[in-house]
């Protein structure tokens, strides 16, 4: 579930050094691969300032996908929903986070974690894909 959704501010700029070879997870690399290039991440992130917007994640229903209470998603409202995208939706009243499951004219939200069950889409249901989870950003 989400609970709270900012607007993308990239009015500003903050350029932080970037290591372009990436940080080895393995043996260490040598220093000397440090280019100090600078590394926008209003740029990196965010492709449609107009439609993106930033929640918080509250809960645990899509531990699996890796998105973890209290993690920072980037969303973005202007990408088509398709078959298995991890979403935000706002159904009957709440926003949630889920992947979708769309199969012959049936939409179900997925959780990514067993202890949760499927919400089933109906004709019913006050429902709208409101955006597509484009990136997470963790606190170690």
């Amino acid at each position: 579930m989400t609970k709270d959704l900012f607007s993308a501010d990239t009015s500003s700029q903050l350029a932080l050094d970037f290591v372009e070879s990436g940080i080895a997870a393995g043996f260490p690399s040598p220093a000397e691969d440090y280019c100090g290039i600078s590394l926008d991440l209003n740029k990196e992130l965010i492709k449609n300032p107009a439609s993106t917007f930033y929640a918080r994640v509250k809960g645990v229903s899509m531990i699996g996908a890796g998105l973890d209470d209290g993690d920072l998603i980037v969303i973005d409202k202007s990408i088509e929903p398709s078959n298995n995208s991890i979403a935000v939706c706002f159904i009957d009243g709440e926003f949630t986070v889920k992947r979708l499951s769309i199969t012959k004219g049936e939409i179900l939200l997925m959780p990514e974690n067993s202890n949760y069950q499927p919400i089933r889409v109906t004709e019913y249901s006050n429902f709208m894909v409101w955006g597509i989870v484009r990136y997470c950003i963790k606190k170690l």
